[in-house]
């Protein structure tokens, strides 16, 4: 087994997979921007057209309708999610009686396709006939019986909190992997010099996951940017656009109205914000890490 310690043979062992990430990551991008400097409507040639789609997206009121519901689901699921799949990990790594059961059931949302996330969440949302509104109508509560989806002001909160539903789980077998890795002779260090739990929490634990709340954060951000089954399976983007999220408004552009060269220009300013986020996020947390 020598020879895999040499370098040319680990990269002609990663080749394969190397090409696949090539063939399905980056060339799509590539192609991606290529397409969004042109008008093109997916068949036939593509006419060269410079930034004039980018141009147009700055006067697209739907296309900032749709940034703003996204960055309202970017902060609802930043907000309920990191704290409460953290307190989640918190409960499953204590010796609880049954806590390998909790913790099967804790990722069963995780692997739930996200079709069947938003069919399942019409029936619990829809004003008409969703479960939430059916029972505060049972209680005598009708005024707080609300258009959960499919209005001009709940919608994008609704999906930060399915979003969150399906999410926590995942994220939340992160932070117990991460806490598992924190040895236990530093709590026990802490103990013997008179720390208390709550000091252990916020002198150890959170200290010490670190990365993982990076690692966390940076998947709550890609997930929100390419949210596309639940909000298609919620409300469609409706009423008359009101509910889109960029990805679904640059579904709806590319294959409903045939503005190919339009909607790669949408996907390409959602790859930038997503990467735009996500690096402004880990230079932030560097910082704060290095003061």
């Amino acid at each position: 087994m020598v020879w895999l310690s040499k370098r040319r043979y680990i990269l002609f062992m990663l080749l394969p997979t190397l090409l696949i990430y090539i063939s399905y990551i980056i060339l799509p991008v590539i192609i991606s921007f290529y397409y969004s400097l042109t008008e093109y409507t997916g068949i036939g040639t593509a006419e060269f057209i410079g930034i004039s789609n980018f141009s147009t997206l700055m006067k697209d009121s739907l296309f900032w309708i749709s940034l703003r519901n996204t960055i309202v689901v970017l902060l609802v699921s930043i907000v309920l999610l990191l704290p409460g799949a953290f307190l989640l990990a918190l409960l499953l790594n204590a010796k609880l009686k049954g806590g390998n059961a909790v913790k099967a059931l804790n990722f069963a949302p995780s692997i739930v396709a996200p079709i069947l996330v938003g069919l399942i969440w019409v029936f619990i949302l829809d004003p008409q006939m969703g479960l939430v509104n059916v029972l505060l109508r049972q209680v005598n509560l009708e005024n707080y019986a609300l258009q959960w989806i499919g209005g001009k002001t709940l919608t994008p909160y609704s999906v930060g909190v399915v979003f969150t539903w399906q999410m926590i789980g995942f994220l939340a077998t992160i932070f117990l992997a991460g806490l598992k890795m924190i040895p236990k002779g530093v709590y026990e260090s802490s103990a013997i010099d008179g720390a208390n739990k709550w000091q252990q929490l916020f002198s150890i634990t959170i200290p010490m996951l670190n990365e993982t709340i990076k690692i966390n954060v940076i998947l709550i951000i890609t997930g929100v940017f390419k949210i596309f089954e639940t909000v298609f399976l919620l409300t469609n983007g409706g009423p008359n656009h009101l509910s889109e999220v960029m990805v679904t408004y640059m579904y709806n552009v590319t294959f409903t109205s045939g503005e190919y060269g339009y909607g790669m220009a949408i996907a390409v300013i959602t790859f930038l914000l997503t990467m735009m986020f996500s690096l402004a996020y880990m230079s932030f947390s560097r910082k704060n890490i290095e003061e």
